[in-house]
């Protein structure tokens, strides 16, 4: 698939998945708070000129997902474990890096075939072909990120967040919390991404070796807890 086509692909696919994660959060505050953290990562990516559209979805479920052509999602499972803002940008980094190297596009098209997926992005709006596209969608939600694919993107994204203004160490907190919800019960991010051997002592590697001695990165605990922590447990 070309750009045009990911981008064609992700807008159709966007609605649907956000339809089937029961829909956007309802609250203007987190919805604002999230764009405007992943837009500083996105503004530092590789792909600079795509529209990217990041929204926090209404699912409990511990996950976030990302569709070709830059649409982003968080689940409020997940936004609720965390506690910082540089938390948040990491998992929207590692996502962002996800769209750059085409990770999501590659997997749709090998597993689904672009055949299917574009005539179902083009075609005009029926009865069968949005049962269609709600069946692809599932599909999509359900996709599994090679490890291989996992380690890329937290290292790339670790650079995006970085780049951004942000604390790297949000990143080893965020599988630190991670890995502490898979000792609970299972969770649907280790399901759709495989965790990496010592996913967190090479993050932990790369921030002693690469970022030391940056200073002055935020980690915005206090502005995360109130445009987002109050509001979800207000919800």
């Amino acid at each position: 698939m070309g750009e045009q086509q990911d981008v064609a692909i992700g807008k159709k696919y966007a609605p649907e998945l956000e339809k089937q994660m029961g829909g956007k959060i309802d609250n203007a505050s987190i919805q604002n708070y999230v764009n405007s953290v992943g837009q500083k990562v996105a503004n530092v990516s590789h792909r600079r000129s795509w529209n990217y559209q990041f929204v926090a979805l209404e699912d409990d479920m511990i996950n976030a997902f990302a569709l070709p052509g830059g649409y982003i999602f968080i689940t409020k499972g997940l936004l609720s474990k965390l506690t910082t803002e540089s938390q948040l940008a990491s998992i929207l980094a590692h996502e962002t890096a996800h769209v750059v190297a085409r990770d999501t596009a590659v997997l749709m098209s090998r597993e689904i075939g672009i055949s299917i997926l574009l005539s179902a992005a083009i075609s005009d709006s029926t009865s069968s072909t949005a049962r269609t596209a709600a069946d692809l969608t599932r599909q999509i939600i359900g996709f599994r990120f090679s490890r291989r694919d996992e380690k890329d993107a937290d290292l790339a994204g670790l650079d995006y967040m970085v780049r951004a203004g942000y604390d790297p160490n949000g990143m080893v907190e965020t599988m630190q919390i991670l890995e502490s919800q898979q000792k609970e019960r299972p969770i649907e991010f280790f399901s759709t991404h495989p965790n990496p051997e010592n996913r967190i002592a090479y993050l932990k590697s790369r921030i002693g070796s690469r970022y030391r001695k940056r200073e002055g990165l935020r980690i915005g605990k206090e502005d995360f807890r109130s445009a987002v922590l109050s509001h979800i447990k207000k919800n």
